[in-house]
């Protein structure tokens, strides 16, 4: 029962973690999709959680990233980054959080966001 809890807990906080950086972006929400913690702007996902989807064995985020950019990512540190299931036939990249420190993740969950966001949100504040 121990580890079930403990890895239950750890889940939660890699949850808690990517939650409180994707909804400090303006227009944000958050939704179950497919049992999993979906994040959406305007109606639109660019962050979902995957926790060991089909048994991969990842506790990870899936995003889409620049065009382009997600073949150098995986081969650059491939223990972070993999191509996940579904959407990254359209250059979505998987990151592994328990390989991931929070300055990068908070670079990536907001370049995923400026992806994905419409262009109302993106600009400036006045």
């Amino acid at each position: 029962m121990l580890t079930l809890h403990s890895n239950m807990a750890a889940v939660t906080a890699q949850i808690d973690r990517v939650r409180s950086l994707a909804l400090a972006l303006p227009g944000t929400s958050e939704k179950l999709s497919h049992g999993e913690s979906t994040f959406f702007v305007a109606k639109r996902v660019f962050v979902m959680f995957a926790n060991n989807h089909h048994s991969d064995g990842h506790r990870a985020i899936w995003i889409p990233t620049a065009p382009g950019t997600q073949a150098g990512m995986i081969a650059e540190a491939p223990e972070v980054y993999f191509k996940p299931p579904y959407v990254g036939v359209k250059g979505w990249i998987g990151v592994e959080l328990t390989r991931i420190g929070d300055e990068p993740l908070v670079e990536l969950i907001r370049k995923a966001w400026q992806l994905t966001a419409p262009k109302a949100l993106l600009r400036p504040r006045r």
